[in-house]
């Protein structure tokens, strides 16, 4: 791993030893005598790394770290020491080293050293970069993702969100179609008004009409007192009918009725009651195929997709998964209280290589478990659920060589097509799932003519 480095000692010998080796791994090195020399330098320029002495003349090594890390928090360092001052490392540590080297200094544990403190710096820039995507990725009430298609949802929630027309939300179960109802709630200027949700799918038929008009004294065995239903009781605001496709073709004639008339009536009653609601409803059916099997009315279908959003599943916008799982992380760490940084690349390898059926909702259970299974500071591939795994294995056998042969170019063609989708189009993020650096991939795009669609 490339990286600069900053070497502060005082025995020229030592630092000439500690260049050669350093720079014969391809590592940039600058080495100085001292400590005041190192604040200097540090003011015109960053270093990856510090690797400084404790016992110097003039400003010592522990003066430095304290100074370093009061100007740059950030700052990765590790502490040369000789035999005997090994305390000293240890409090260098508890006040921010990286870690420390006992001199006289083995190549080998200089080079793995630096290795580590260098990927520790990696990830903590990862980490700061992803702090910031998410920060620009929640677009509508703490969504999260950067991917064109969720980016396109934002797009068309801020447009209809001010109106006051039905929307229709089409997705598979996990992906927050309920999120995206309340987030057009809350842009609206019934954002003041309430916002009543109902899941259609688990009101058995003899209770929906009254769950949702309500219902008169005596109306039915058990009606003791009237009940106003959800609409009279959101009357200004939001109601919203997750499950639509599971509603009862006889309960929806009533809901119709309701929409285009503007009015109530309660189950039992004889008056009817003008409401004002603003209907959004959602489905993972395709209400078009419902209709041509009577199960669903087609003039309900056209007052309820007045405006349609289309949620994505995770698995068409891999790209997201980095985010996501980082947020879930850090939002369960927290809660938790547990000193965790996220998810570790190889994790997070098995995580993007999976089909995600449940979507957003069973991502966000896998890295809940894997925050509380986790033995070190990072979710490693052995805290995420065998299914996870077993998708990753099932992936490595499912390309067999058919009868007739194949074309490897168009094999390599179609992989990149899919990693470049999966990742929003983005060649620094396809790269690494095809095993090939940037340029590589950039030039295979240019030879197969590949293009964004």
């Amino acid at each position: 791993m490339a990286g600069s480095i900053l070497i502060v000692d005082d025995e020229k010998g030592q630092r000439e030893i500690l260049k050669a080796i350093l720079q014969k791994e391809g590592y940039r090195i600058v080495d100085l005598p001292g400590g005041r020399e190192a604040v200097e330098r540090l003011e015109q320029e960053e270093f990856d790394l510090i690797l400084t002495d404790l016992k110097m003349q003039g400003m010592s090594g522990m003066e430095l770290l304290e100074r370093v890390l009061t100007d740059n928090p950030g700052q990765c360092l590790v502490m040369m020491t000789a035999h005997g001052t090994i305390d000293s490392a240890v409090e260098a540590i508890k006040k921010g080293a990286f870690d420390y080297l006992e001199k006289p200094l083995e190549r080998e544990d200089l080079l793995l050293t630096v290795q580590r403190a260098l990927e520790h710096v990696a990830l903590l820039r990862e980490n700061r970069v992803l702090q910031k995507k998410l920060a620009e990725c929640q677009g509508i009430a703490g969504i999260i993702g950067d991917h064109p298609k969720i980016r396109e949802v934002f797009r068309v929630v801020g447009k209809v969100a001010p109106t006051g027309s039905t929307v229709l939300i089409y997705g598979e179960s996990g992906t927050g179609k309920e999120m995206v109802a309340r987030a057009i709630h809350d842009q609206s200027p019934r954002k003041e008004r309430p916002f009543f949700a109902i899941n259609c799918a688990a009101i058995p038929d003899t209770l929906m009409e009254s769950e949702l008009f309500g219902h008169e004294k005596g109306a039915f065995t058990g009606a003791s007192s009237r009940e106003i239903g959800l609409f009279e009781a959101a009357d200004g605001g939001t109601v919203f009918l997750d499950e639509i496709g599971e509603m009862n073709v006889a309960m929806q004639a009533k809901l119709l009725r309701a929409i285009q008339e503007k009015e109530i009536r309660r189950v039992g009653g004889k008056v009817n009651v003008p409401v004002d609601v603003r209907i959004i409803s959602a489905t993972n059916k395709e209400l078009e195929a419902e209709i041509r099997r009577g199960a669903f009315r087609e003039d309900l279908y056209y007052r309820l997709n007045v405006l349609r959003i289309n949620l994505p599943p995770l698995r068409e916008r891999g790209s997201d998964i980095a985010l996501l799982a980082d947020f879930f992380a850090r939002k369960y760490s927290t809660a938790a209280g547990l000193p965790l940084r996220g998810v570790s690349r190889p994790a997070l390898k098995l995580l993007m290589n999976y089909p995600w059926p449940g979507n957003v909702r069973q991502l966000e259970s896998v890295i809940e478990r894997g925050v509380l299974m986790a033995e070190s500071d990072q979710i490693q591939p052995e805290d995420l659920p065998a299914e996870v795994h077993q998708a990753a294995t099932a992936g490595r056998l499912r390309f067999e060589l058919p009868l007739e042969g194949l074309s490897i170019e168009e094999l390599e063609r179609d992989l990149i097509i899919k990693a470049m989708d999966r990742t929003g189009w983005v060649i620094a993020k396809a790269a690494p799932l095809l095993g090939m650096s940037y340029k590589t991939l950039q030039y295979r795009l240019e030879k197969f003519g590949i293009e964004k669609p």
